[in-house]
């Protein structure tokens, strides 16, 4: 029997001798070794001998060689079921493929027992680093076996500042959606929030509702504290506030929700008033949740999460490999959340009546 039949399968003098070179030369090419100068012909010939034979390099024989495996580690709470998953893991392992690494990815849903246990075996396997993620915007306690490879919190924050973090650049983004509603002529803007803005544990909240402060300031416009809402982030908040807001003697002309659940709550309560998106009311929304925001009617302009780019930037950070302590290694790294136009944002309807109540 030969030794490509036996049950271990083909070996690396299988290949050698299918492509009539050396075992040192298959172990050369098949590894990529640098400083090598083999000809193309001759790489060619081992990769397809490799192929043909089914010929799988051995991973175990790496970690000794190298230190690490071909992985990238990517822990998740609640990731594989949150809405914006598919963008989060596309993102890093593209990164991760484009480094010649596998991305080995576990969803603990919430539980502490799984996440321990998961980091532990990826660390016994050795893997290049590891994505700590987080389903939203948040602080994190950041288990202690992350300072043994390097490691990235992605869509969070490390409370302890040990970790470097990526995150969307919330202010901005409340900025930015305040901005295209002044650019659009309004001047009454209310603004239903996902949550109570001063709690640090959410800075999705305190961020994007500083974004609408400060662009309310720059034009000039004063701070109307009814025109502020906390809401959970859910449709019921969004609806419930709405009608709130445009029971006011003054309601609003636009409404920047918080996220896109919130400005479909805001789209029935307008609905439910006989008002219309735009022409009565304009409604811009954050987060460009795909099942949600190009489905309304009319389409929902809002604030894009930049998912796949921070996906892609934090295994660019695991790839760069550990920082020393005072070189900024704890800093938060914030990414742009671009303006996603459709069609709910139009210039003030001048004639509608104030309250349509009264």
């Amino acid at each position: 029997m030969s030794r490509a039949g036996n049950r271990t399968g083909p070996t690396m003098h299988d290949v050698a001798a299918a492509a009539g070179v050396s075992q040192a030369t298959v172990s050369l090419v098949l590894n990529d070794a640098s400083g090598t100068r083999f000809s193309e012909e001759t790489r060619d010939r081992v990769q397809e001998a490799a192929r043909q034979l089914g010929y799988r390099t051995n991973a175990h024989a790496k970690v000794l060689r190298d230190g690490v495996a071909g992985m990238i580690g990517f822990v998740g709470d609640f990731v594989a079921t949150a809405p914006f998953a598919g963008k989060i893991i596309e993102g890093a392992q593209a990164r991760a493929w484009e480094a010649g690494l596998l991305l080995l990815t576990v969803n603990t849903g919430g539980d502490k027992a799984l996440e321990k246990s998961s980091l532990e075996t990826m660390l016994s396997y050795k893997v290049a680093g590891v994505v700590y993620a987080g389903m939203y915007h948040r602080v994190l306690e950041v288990p202690e076996a992350l300072g043994e490879v390097p490691a990235v919190v992605l869509n969070s924050r490390d409370r302890s500042g040990r970790l470097p973090s990526i995150a969307p650049d919330e202010e901005l983004g409340g900025y930015t959606a305040t901005r295209r509603l002044l650019d659009a002529g309004h001047r009454r803007i209310a603004m239903i929030n996902i949550g109570i803005p001063d709690d640090d544990a959410l800075p999705a909240a305190a961020g994007r509702r500083a974004g609408f402060l400060r662009a309310l300031a720059d034009a000039g416009i004063a701070r109307d504290p009814r025109l502020l809402r906390n809401g959970e982030g859910e449709v019921a908040g969004g609806y419930a506030n709405t009608l709130e807001l445009l029971a006011l003697d003054e309601p609003p002309t636009a409404i920047f929700c918080a996220n896109d659940r919130t400005a479909w709550g805001a789209y029935q309560a307008l609905a439910s008033l006989g008002l219309s998106v735009p022409g009565d009311v304009s409604v811009v929304g954050f987060d460009n949740q795909e099942t949600l925001a190009p489905n309304l009617r009319p389409g929902l302009t809002t604030l894009e999460l930049p998912f796949v780019e921070m996906g892609r930037r934090a295994v660019e950070l695991v790839l760069d490999g550990p920082r020393p302590a005072d070189a900024g290694s704890g800093r938060t790294e914030l990414l742009e959340c671009p303006l996603i136009e459709r069609q709910s944002v139009a210039p003030p309807n001048t004639t509608r009546r104030r309250n349509p109540d009264k």
